[in-house]
């Protein structure tokens, strides 16, 4: 069987809809990567989540990565109840028999009741579905479950008694139950199963589906669960710790691992459904306590660089697209000291602990009471002591009466109003202003800002100082980061000789490794020099190998094309991960793009300006994709032009331009020979793919060197 790049925990609810704010018995859902869990998603509703579920698994399959699912609910009933019901054995047939029923909308009502009468109403005797909000209601389903006979079907399943649960899948009401959520779910695995290309476990085989959907239980690792919540907050909640370390358990399990736990499993499973993992509990709990240190992502597919077939030369916004579909992070995770956090890219997102500002406060020095000021003078008396920033009052200010605040200062109780300390006149005991004076002016709310539970910043984030000051100000010291994309460049060719050198005739000195290595670090990346390789295909092997020991992503320039001294795109091609990219852009050659050793090869054109524009243009944001902060596309401004240019059509063009008095002037010479244009420029001009022919004053997208990171 395949390996999964994916692996998700549904934690499934029967409910009502629930608040905005992250709460217990609602829908949870944990994702993660060989190891490596990301935040939970919390769903406030069943739509809500099948939703959720829709759009990723599309996005897992665009992707091109298999996806592992795990719900929380039985995937079937005792034998002989589906047969009972539809007339047929297949379990399936029960699913589209409740699919077709069932009802459910926004708010979370639905007619789950109805429908298990009607299910109880094909039994001799009261029916094995019991248990309801109240007494009174549908007629057909006992309250209680004293006087059900299990006579014709077991009360429960094989994996049931297996797995020690302590629910039947027939008790609808009453902790603990698993009943209602089993008709809530069966009708929504029915709709992601009709989306094709998803298979079901133990139903169904799996071997070659994208998407496989198998029942689990959060009981087998009860353990960790106990343990992980010991040390947590006391606000955390339950169920997000359960499908964060489930899922990340899985997510570990090796290969042969999986297979075991897919395929071990009874006869009467191929009726009933099976838990994934019985018997393997205290693997699981293992695997869910593993310390969250040098976490790896999985490695890309040997298919991420494949062009269409037929693709010959390939438009800029067509290859631009395919890096941003098929490329994945791949570094590493770790946590970090808020003052270690500094450009590096948030892995998780980071949720407040502590709203900001904490407490209502004062935004001014001045005196505080309570309620608005209408029009005219007005006196109060003022009480003794004051309110500082970090010295709060300790007392209650009564009504009519102001007391003395800093500004920063806590609010104290009975405030929530400030006068500034210059429209006063103090007294004594008293002050004296004039109104009107609006409720709550100079007041700052408490968490105005941000409040607690709320997400601060967003995963894949490139932290700056701002948001380390607002981590702070919201309670967190520790953040999980990924560690920075490691970049290897690499220079080939006979020709080339370091600065400083003796050039000899027919050489040149090497200008794309300086540069290369200086972009990578302006790109917030680890540079790694792996110096000049001559034309020798044994030594740019040894050169590969090394690198991608060391390295993320290797950037190579020089040989790659289709030469007799092109060794790049040679060994690319003999490791079986090469593909030769014709891109349709000016200035710029092929790009031999592939994987070496698991790694990304970005095979650079030799000459300096088209290895500087097509490491802007496709290695920069395919570089912050590894990284882990996202496809990021450069910022351009439509400008007016202060050169004329005629444009063939056929392929993207970038010059070097400049702004002067408010307008783009382009580099002399479009040559790309010409260096010395990438530092007279201040960034490209980009002119689309048509035929153009720019006089001044016309339009043009230019796009800074700082918009890339530059």
């Amino acid at each position: 069987m395949k390996p999964f790049d994916t692996v998700l925990m549904v934690d499934w609810s029967a409910g009502k809809r629930r608040p905005a704010k992250p709460s217990k018995d609602a829908i949870w859902i944990g994702i993660a990567r060989a190891g490596q869990p990301d935040e939970p998603v919390y769903c406030r509703s069943r739509i809500e989540a099948e939703a959720w579920l829709a759009e990723f698994l599309n996005a897992e399959r665009e992707a091109g990565r298999r996806v592992f699912v795990g719900f929380d609910f039985p995937f079937g009933y005792p034998q002989g109840f589906a047969r009972h019901i539809t007339g047929s054995g297949d379990p399936f047939a029960l699913w589209d028999w409740l699919e077709a029923r069932i009802r459910d909308d926004e708010a979370g009502n639905n007619n789950r009741f109805e429908v298990a009468e009607e299910m109880n109403r094909l039994f001799d005797g009261p029916g094995p579905f019991w248990g309801k909000p109240n007494p009174d209601g549908w007629p057909d389903i006992p309250y209680k479950k004293q006087g059900v006979v299990y006579d014709q079907v077991a009360e429960r399943r094989v994996a049931d008694l297996e797995a020690r649960a302590a629910s039947s899948c027939f008790q609808l009401f009453f902790k603990p139950t698993v009943g209602s959520q089993v008709l809530m779910g069966l009708p929504v695995l029915t709709r992601l199963r009709r989306r094709g290309d998803v298979a079901v476990r133990p139903f169904e085989s799996g071997a070659d589906a994208n998407v496989v959907l198998a029942e689990v239980w959060p009981g087998l690792i009860e353990p960790a669960v106990k343990q992980a919540m010991a040390a947590a907050p006391t606000d955390e909640i339950r169920d997000r710790v359960q499908v964060r370390l489930l899922s990340r358990a899985i997510s570990l399990l090796g290969d042969e691992e999986f297979d075991t736990l897919m395929t071990q499993i009874p006869a009467a499973a191929h009726e009933e459904a099976w838990i994934f993992g019985i018997g393997h509990t205290d693997r699981l709990n293992e695997l869910a306590l593993l310390p969250m240190t040098d976490l790896s992502p999985p490695p890309l597919r040997n298919d991420c660089f494949a062009l269409p077939a037929g693709v010959n030369w390939t438009p800029v916004d067509e290859a631009l697209a395919l890096l941003e579909k098929r490329l994945t992070p791949v570094t590493a995770v770790e946590e970090v000291a808020l003052g270690d956090a500094l450009g590096r890219v948030l892995e998780q997102d980071v949720v407040a602990v502590r709203s900001n500002p904490p407490q209502a406060n004062s935004a001014v020095d001045g005196y505080g009471f309570a309620g608005a000021v209408a029009e005219g003078s007005h006196v109060l008396p003022l009480l003794q002591g004051r309110a500082a920033a970090g010295v709060p009052y300790a007392g209650a200010v009564p009504p009519g009466t102001a007391i003395r605040v800093l500004t920063g200062a806590a609010l104290p109780d009975g405030v929530d109003t400030v006068i500034l300390e210059e429209d006063v006149t103090l007294g004594d005991g008293q002050i004296a202003f004039r109104g009107p004076l609006k409720h709550g002016a100079n007041a700052r709310k408490a968490g105005e800002d941000v409040v607690a539970g709320d997400v601060a910043l967003k995963a894949g984030r490139v932290l700056t100082p701002a948001d380390l000051a607002l981590t702070s100000a919201v309670g967190i010291a520790q953040l999980s980061v990924r560690k920075p994309l490691r970049v290897a460049v690499i220079s080939t060719g006979d020709e080339l000789v370091e600065p400083g050198q003796t050039a000899r005739e027919g050489q040149i000195f090497d200008a794309n490794r300086p540069m290369l290595l200086a972009m990578v670090q302006r790109f917030g990346a680890m540079p790694i020099d792996m110096g000049r390789i001559a034309d020798d295909r044994d030594a740019l092997r040894a050169a590969l190998d090394d690198a991608a020991e060391k390295a993320d992503v290797i950037l190579t320039s020089g040989g790659a094309s289709a030469g007799d001294e092109d060794h790049v795109s040679a060994l690319l091609s003999e490791a079986g991960a090469m593909q030769e990219w014709r891109i349709a852009v000016k200035p710029g050659r092929p790009m031999a793009l592939g994987l070496w050793q698991g790694t990304p090869v970005f095979g650079l054109p030799g000459n300096p300006v088209a290895a500087m524009v097509c490491t802007l243009v496709f290695a920069r944001p395919a570089m912050g994709l590894l990284a882990g902060s996202g496809w990021e596309a450069p910022q351009g401004f439509i400008l007016p032009a202060a050169f004329e240019k005629h444009k063939k059509p056929g392929r993207r063009e970038y010059l070097r331009g400049r702004i002067r008095d408010s307008q783009v002037e382009a580099f002399k010479s479009e040559g790309s020979g010409r260096i010395s244009g990438l530092s007279w420029a201040e960034g490209l001009i980009e002119i689309e793919d048509g035929e153009r022919h720019i006089q001044p004053g016309d339009p043009v997208r230019f796009i800074p060197y700082a918009s890339f990171g530059l």
